[in-house]
């Protein structure tokens, strides 16, 4: 990918980022939101990574976004209305914005092999493969054209993480519950 269409859809995938967090329409946030994801996702395609690319596209701005798109029609949420007094959020927003900033550049600054390209650096993905196959090393085209890219990252997510997708699971159901409590009390209110 050439790095203005990298530059492009980076700048896209963050200013519909901050849109979803800056709209007080619900339904335009979440398509805000899906739109996001769409640029995540190219982004992922761009860096060869077709399978969480793919997975970007289907899971996330597919059936998640259909899914809080469903519940906020459903439950009828309006938009919300301004608040007075938003100054301090907005500043604890921001502090925690420069502190992950701060981290970034530390752990990057860290990271020995980060001044190297990635194509001169040797592979090693003994460990991610379920099937005990002896030490994998070569350039990144060699591993691509050998390694099932669909069964090493299910095997990898499957294996190592299990506790790690049933959090993301709970996440989401915490989030759709909470959807319901709030437009909940908001009708009892109204009423």
């Amino acid at each position: 990918m050439p790095p203005l269409l990298f530059y492009a859809f980076a700048a896209l995938t963050l200013v519909f980022g901050a849109l979803v967090v800056m709209l007080r329409n619900p339904v335009a946030s979440a398509m805000s939101l899906v739109v996001s994801f769409t640029g995540l996702a190219t982004l992922f395609v761009s860096l060869d990574a077709y399978f969480i690319g793919t997975l970007q596209i289907l899971v996330y701005a597919g059936a998640v976004m259909v899914l809080f798109l469903f519940i906020i029609m459903l439950l009828d949420i309006k938009a919300e209305v301004g608040r007075s007094g938003i100054i301090g959020p907005i500043l604890a927003g921001v502090a925690l914005a420069a502190l992950f900033a701060v981290q970034s550049v530390v752990l990057i600054s860290a990271f020995e092999q980060g001044g190297e390209a990635l194509k001169n650096l040797p592979i090693n993905l003994a460990e991610a493969v379920a099937s005990g196959a002896s030490r994998l090393k070569g350039t990144n085209e060699q591993l691509l054209t050998t390694l099932p890219d669909a069964r090493l990252m299910g095997e990898t997510l499957f294996d190592k993480y299990p506790f790690h997708l049933q959090v993301v699971g709970l996440l989401l159901l915490v989030g759709t519950i909470g959807v319901v409590v709030l437009s909940k009390r908001d009708k009892e209110a109204n009423s």
